[in-house]
């Protein structure tokens, strides 16, 4: 049985030392990487950290980084750099399906229609002689 809020992937669920353990880092690594910036974990109404499993994922991602010879300010453009391609995407996204809704609604609709209706209002048909 799956219990509710498992599948919330932003819900704090893991304390600092279940998310450390998760992460295979210590503890204290967590609070500089959250010092840092890179990470912004939950909090109880007692103040304590509580790790969601997106945080768990960005753990891992940060670790990847960090292998791979990045410094905190290296892995800390990196995130940012993803967060605004991620936003561009969706963007482009939304902007594809609305150019999409209004290429299947027709060509004779909204702004074109009304310019073609202009134009022609401007320029009555010529009539043969």
């Amino acid at each position: 049985m799956v219990r509710p809020g498992w599948g919330d992937l932003d819900r704090g669920l893991f304390s600092i030392s279940v998310a450390a353990e998760l992460a295979g880092l210590h503890p204290q690594t967590l609070r500089i990487y959250e010092r840092e910036g890179l990470l912004d974990p939950a909090r109880s109404a007692g103040g304590t950290r509580r790790y969601s499993r997106r945080d768990i994922d960005r753990l891992a991602e940060i670790c990847a980084l960090t292998a791979d010879g990045l410094n905190l300010a290296g892995i800390r453009r990196v995130l940012q750099l993803q967060e605004e391609t991620r936003q561009l995407q969706a963007e482009l996204a939304r902007l594809r399906e609305l150019a999409g809704t209004r290429a299947a609604a027709g060509p004779g609709t909204g702004k074109a229609r009304a310019r073609r209706a202009g134009a022609a209002q401007d320029h009555p048909p010529a009539r043969p002689d």
